[in-house]
């Protein structure tokens, strides 16, 4: 059982930066790779990012690529989206789910775990 804890949403005008954080529980955080996704009012959960367990693949949206960074600190059993160059459709809430296994990062029904939820708005 992991239980996962999302933080570091908040406000912010386009072109702001923000960096979200998912802390984990439990000692076995190290054997999950994890994703971040976002829902935007209206719209149909999707995916972000993606960090394998050991760290050493990310995968990314297109609408992520060169502006969103996703790692993680096994050691704090955290898992981090830093974003850049946010814009204005990028505001939603922004959720980090934990799987063990899987093929295609960005299929949602392979996740085994999901956080609550932050709320990111961009304001332009």
């Amino acid at each position: 059982q992991v239980q996962l804890v999302e933080s570091g949403g908040g406000m912010v005008q386009a072109g702001g930066s923000l960096r979200l954080s998912c802390a984990a529980s439990g000692r076995t955080f190290s054997s999950y790779a994890m994703g971040w996704f976002r829902q935007a009012p209206g719209k149909e959960r999707e995916f972000v990012a993606f960090i394998s367990w050991s760290g050493g693949n990310t995968y990314y949206a297109d609408s992520a690529k060169g502006r969103f960074t996703i790692s993680r600190d096994n050691a704090k059993n955290t898992v981090y989206l830093q974003m850049n160059s946010l814009k204005p459709e990028d505001t939603a809430v922004y959720y980090c789910a934990a799987r063990t296994s899987g093929s295609y990062p960005y299929y949602l029904p392979s996740y085994d775990y999901w956080g609550q939820g932050t709320q990111v708005t961009v304001s332009s």
